[in-house]
């Protein structure tokens, strides 16, 4: 009988903040990360003092490489002046910001500290895009790159497979797209803040103004298809189902359960943590399964003592429209084989009974990748506390949410449950 592990003591988030998502030129980690740390002491409802603050974690993947910068701890606690106070940084590929939030639930479940923040900063746009594709490179495993294995070939890889074994197509993919499209423009934060049918139709307007003969476009998936306006990368990902590259920053504030309303009337309470980690794609008992995710499925689901039909909506790591499809099943939201037709039947869209990624996902909100785990648990607090606005789950009595949370090519998970009580 497998353990069903706890914490030592309830933990809870109380607030938090993100800064817009996008690629700016003219603005640093730092910036970024200020933004969202004031968002976060704003939506604390009854305040607090930030020199309460015990410690800081914070995920950053690769600054090191991207802005020739490291040792993101100190500088930011300096920042927002935390010091002297212990400043730590977590590194696990895309999933840096997702392991910072474990180590300080753990710190604050040990009892060591009552109040900790945790954040994420990633600073990508000041390279150029073959740049951006060495340095996430970093994330694959030795064998992986040094035969040149970037993440859209990776995933290129893994649809094929997919496609081979459960008779999907990219037309299954698109599906995945046009959804994350379509929510986006109701995230304020979101990078791209625009469906595929606004983008088509600006296209053929364009087209027109010029004098030129207008695409005979008839719907989003014509669009899709269309190479034109989305020119394959990585057969069969094509543009429109890559994640961009991005900057951007977030954080959260969490704070021993038994204290939490002293901060908020409507904490959300951490019930389940899981982690994993997988063998490298050579090594890997299948390409279409990530046995990183189920491990950490595993955990946290045993830890809240609840099943994949428990959740009622859910953050996902879809850096590639295909992920979200293998994520969805490895969660065991869907069977196996059986992802890409809950996409195709709208259960996973904002109004079905299983939405995932209402913030646009990493696709559309953007993959400021040392940020992303993090903003991925802010998606959820936002949700679960019935504040936002347009794109707010319709379901009754929304109480738990989940964001997981991938790095590498599956070497890292994990898996976050949160509840409203």
């Amino acid at each position: 009988m497998k353990k069903r592990r706890k914490l030592g003591r309830g933990v809870a988030v109380v607030g938090a903040g993100m800064s817009h998502f996008g690629m700016f030129k003219d603005r640093d980690s730092k910036d970024l990360f200020a933004e969202a740390f004031k968002e976060m002491i704003a939506s604390v409802d009854k305040g607090f003092d930030p020199n309460d603050i015990d410690a800081l974690y914070l995920g950053n993947f690769s600054n090191d490489f991207f802005i020739h910068q490291s040792h993101w701890g100190p500088i930011m606690s300096d920042l927002i002046g935390m010091t002297p106070r212990p400043a730590t940084r977590t590194e696990g590929a895309c999933a840096s910001s997702a392991l910072a939030f474990r180590e300080g639930v753990f710190a604050v479940a040990s009892g060591f500290y009552d109040m900790v923040l945790i954040g994420g900063v990633e600073d990508m746009s000041k390279c150029t895009t073959e740049e951006v594709a060495e340095g996430l490179a970093l994330a694959t495993v030795p064998y992986e790159g040094s035969v040149g294995f970037t993440f859209p070939g990776v995933f290129g890889v893994i649809a094929t497979a997919y496609f081979a074994k459960y008779g999907a197509s990219r037309e299954h993919l698109m599906n995945v797209t046009i959804k994350s499209h379509n929510n986006a423009p109701l995230n304020p934060k979101a990078q791209f803040k625009v469906s595929i049918r606004d983008l088509m139709n600006a296209k053929i307007e364009k087209a027109k103004a010029f004098g030129n003969p207008p695409p005979e476009w008839q719907d989003e998936k014509d669009f899709l298809r269309d190479p034109r306006a989305n020119p394959p990368v990585a057969w069969p990902m094509h543009l429109f189902d890559c994640c961009p590259i991005s900057d951007g920053a977030s954080c959260m504030l969490l704070v021993a359960e038994e204290i939490a309303k002293n901060f908020t009337d409507n904490p959300l309470h951490i019930i389940g943590l899981g982690q994993g980690s997988g063998r490298c794609l050579h090594a890997a008992e299948s390409l279409t399964s990530f046995e990183a995710t189920r491990r950490a499925a595993e955990e946290a689901y045993g830890m809240a003592g609840l099943t994949p039909n428990d959740i009622q909506f859910a953050e996902v790591h879809d850096c590639f429209s295909m992920a979200e499809i293998l994520h969805i099943e490895d969660l065991g939201f869907f069977k196996a084989g059986e992802g890409y037709k809950a996409v195709e039947e709208g259960l996973t869209a904002l109004k079905g009974s299983k939405p995932i990624n209402t913030s646009g996902g990493l696709k559309c909100k953007g993959h400021p990748v040392g940020a992303t785990g993090v903003s991925q648990l802010i998606e959820v607090w936002t949700q679960l506390r019935g504040e936002a606005g347009p794109r707010q789950v319709p379901i009754k009595d929304l109480r738990i949410g989940a964001a997981h949370n991938l790095g590498g090519t599956g070497g890292t998970c994990t898996l976050t449950i949160l509840e409203r009580r």
